[in-house]
């Protein structure tokens, strides 16, 4: 497999991205725009951005294998939108096999075949999705928020609540207290149990 461009590699971060101490892998590239993003070099050109391919990936991760073993951690990817690298995760996955947790932090705003490729070698998702209203979602983000939705409804049939964390933010200008309450309660109906609600600290 050819190398693919990373934002950023993290080590040593705990109780953010998962279980147990983990090092985020943060891809290069996103389907959406939105307007408070935190990781703009992911929209970039991915000149000057370090590349890897999952055998490159994991040389350099593992120098932290004892850590990962030993608090039940692991790596998650990030970006931009990890999903679209899913053949690169499957692949990595053959490498760390069974003794590191792999963790996606996703916009589920991928084709229906990548949640199904991919729920078979993460063993747990960090679901962004932003908002329940679809006009607000687009007004946000630009991207299609039925086809997050089904997706997620896609993850939690495929690996059940108990592996996936749902974000439901409180965004400045763009929704409001009684959105994200209507939010997290459509979520609770389709039987997601943990939700992280939250406030966006626009700069």
């Amino acid at each position: 497999m050819e190398a693919v461009p990373f934002i950023g590699i993290d080590r040593h971060r705990l109780g953010v991205d998962g279980v147990g101490v983990t090092t985020l892998a943060a891809f290069h590239g996103c389907p959406l725009r939105c307007k408070y993003c935190l990781n703009h070099r992911c929209l970039e050109s991915p000149e000057g951005l370090p590349c890897y391919t999952p055998q490159q990936l994991y040389d350099k991760v593992s120098i932290d294998n004892l850590y990962f073993i030993a608090t039940g951690g692991g790596v998650c990817f990030g970006g931009g939108e990890p999903l679209l690298r899913v053949d690169f995760i499957t692949e990595f996955k053959q490498l760390c096999g069974k003794s590191w947790n792999l963790t996606a932090e996703t916009s589920l705003q991928v084709p229906r075949a990548s949640v199904e490729k991919v729920a078979e070698v993460i063993g747990n998702f960090i679901v962004d999705i932003k908002e329940g209203n679809p006009d607000t979602y687009r007004a946000y983000t630009g991207g299609d928020a039925i086809r997050a939705w089904d997706n997620l409804a896609l993850l939690l049939s495929l690996v059940g609540p108990d592996h996936i964390t749902v974000r439901v933010p409180l965004i400045p200008d763009f929704n409001t207290e009684a959105d994200t309450d209507r939010t997290a309660q459509r979520l609770a109906d389709m039987g997601v149990t943990r939700i992280d609600r939250f406030t966006y600290r626009v700069q």
